[in-house]
């Protein structure tokens, strides 16, 4: 997409480059001055965020939760995708490599306010509405949590499965942790805009919020990971001790089994008439002993 003005007035301007060219780099490098690092820094699909300045020009570098579902879920730009902002004099710039939810949105409460709008004050809803994303993902994380929670304990659902899903659950979530702890230097330095305190602590208070969502997050998750495994465990158990009762049942009988199996001349009781039948029923009478016992016993 070619370079495209999102909003004008007699004295700002906000500038947004998606997917920029290097034909695109090559023209705010040279009509604007912007460092040729910076401007290599928002083509680095996995660089963390951070805030520089180069002489007039502040540069933000944000992250913002995205909603594609990859497969595999190593690094940051798997969850998330970056926004670099330039401000300076009266201009703002915004660089990113993808269609970003908070650039439409920002630009959409531009048009619908139709009041003039500093770059900083433009800056501050960019970063707000950042801050919202990963807000969403946070609660569709732990709905996606409490799912898995009820089919775990409540319905007899597949182990293997749900522990890949509490796996993926757990990935996504440190790395959203992770975007977000490392993005606080640069939430702290919105104050060095021309912003009101109150509208920086807004931005700051929400950063909280949402780190604080997901440190929760990530301490019910792993419990959960822990319970499941413990009840994995439980139900292995109770299948061992089923089978221990069964060979207890079976054990004494399978010894009169074996021990009139033995081929010696002189066995008396294999001459009897009713040995048969009287070994049978103190087979059956051990076996019903045994039952009393371990009902007794609840085992």
């Amino acid at each position: 997409m070619p370079i495209e003005t999102l909003y004008r007035d007699q004295h700002h301007e906000w500038i947004d480059v998606e997917a920029p060219t290097e034909d695109d780099l090559k023209f705010l490098h040279e009509r604007y001055e912007i460092n040729n690092l910076l401007l290599e820094d928002t083509m680095d699909p996995n660089h963390l965020p951070k805030y520089e300045q180069d002489g007039s020009i502040k540069f933000y570098l944000l992250r913002e939760s995205t909603e594609q579902e990859r497969k595999n879920l190593n690094t940051i730009s798997d969850i998330s995708t970056k926004i670099g902002i330039f401000i300076f004099n009266n201009t703002i710039i915004t660089v990113h490599r993808m269609k970003n939810k908070s650039i439409t949105q920002t630009k959409k409460e531009l048009t619908l306010h139709n009041e003039p709008c500093t770059p900083g004050k433009i800056a501050l809803t960019l970063a707000l509405l950042i801050m919202k994303t990963f807000d969403d993902e946070s609660i569709s994380l732990l709905e996606t949590m409490d799912q898995i929670e009820n089919e775990i304990f409540l319905k007899n659902t597949n182990h293997t499965n749900q522990i890949r899903r509490l796996y993926r659950l757990k990935r996504k979530s440190g790395l959203n942790s992770r975007v977000l702890t490392v993005s606080t230097d640069a939430i702290d330095k919105f104050k060095l805009l021309e912003l009101q305190d109150s509208e920086i602590a807004d931005l700051k208070d929400k950063h909280k919020d949402v780190v604080a969502d997901f440190d929760h997050l990530n301490a019910q998750i792993t419990n959960l990971i822990s319970m499941f495994l413990a009840l994995s465990d439980q139900k292995a158990n109770q299948v061992m001790k089923v089978l221990a009762i069964y060979s207890v049942y079976f054990l004494p009988i399978t010894f009169i089994a074996g021990l009139y199996g033995m081929n010696f001349d002189n066995m008396p009781e294999l001459h009897t008439k009713y040995g048969y039948f009287y070994t049978l029923g103190l087979m059956g009478l051990i076996v019903i002993c045994t039952f009393i016992y371990a009902r007794r016993k609840q085992w």
